[in-house]
Order: structure tokens, then sequence, then C-alpha cells
């Protein structure tokens, strides 16, 4: 059987962040890919060419199926970076742009 792991003593927190202008509340043990798939979210990019949906896939950062935009900045692992209160995360669509 599989259960959340806390990751602190404190236990999880309740953290509101923003995607795609819409407010959502998530742990703040979760992962961003975590917290948009429990949001209900299907797909968090489309690729550059063909547009096809995709979600997050690997969920342990090999792939590149959960990129988003973080804060302004695009082609950010989902699965790899933890919510935090505040947080502004767009969907990304087609290619993110380079940020040097």
């Amino acid at each position: 059987m599989f259960r959340k792991i806390n990751r602190s003593d404190a236990g999880p927190q309740p953290v509101s962040l923003t995607v795609e202008g819409k407010t959502i509340t998530a742990s703040s043990e979760d992962t961003v890919a975590a917290a948009l798939l429990a949001a209900g979210y299907e797909y968090i990019r489309t690729t550059p060419v063909s547009r096809a949906k995709r979600a997050p896939f690997c969920l342990m950062g090999i792939c590149f199926d959960c990129l988003v935009e973080i804060d302004g900045i695009p082609n950010q692992k989902a699965c790899q970076n933890y919510v935090r209160e505040g947080m502004r995360i767009n969907l990304q669509q087609k290619a993110g742009k380079l940020v040097p």
C-alpha cells in the first residue's frame, strides 16, 4: 500500500500558489507536478512541433515532459521543484524561451 511520506517533523502546511492566474492550495511537501496533478490538470505543457499535450511521466527528473514556467522562468521541471507560498506557475506552451 502506498502512502504519502512527510518530509518534516512539523508536518505538511497548506500553501497557496497561482496556476495560470487561478489560485490553488497544495501541501508544503508537494512537488509542483504533484500539486498540478492533484488540482486536476491533465496536462502541463504542449510540445513545440505538434502541440501535443504532455503530462508528468517519470516524476524523478529524467524526462522533460513536466516542463513549466515558474515565477517567470521557463523550462523548469515540475517534478524537481517543491511548491512554496506565492509561487506563480504557467503551463508551458510550445518551446520555452532560453534564459541566460
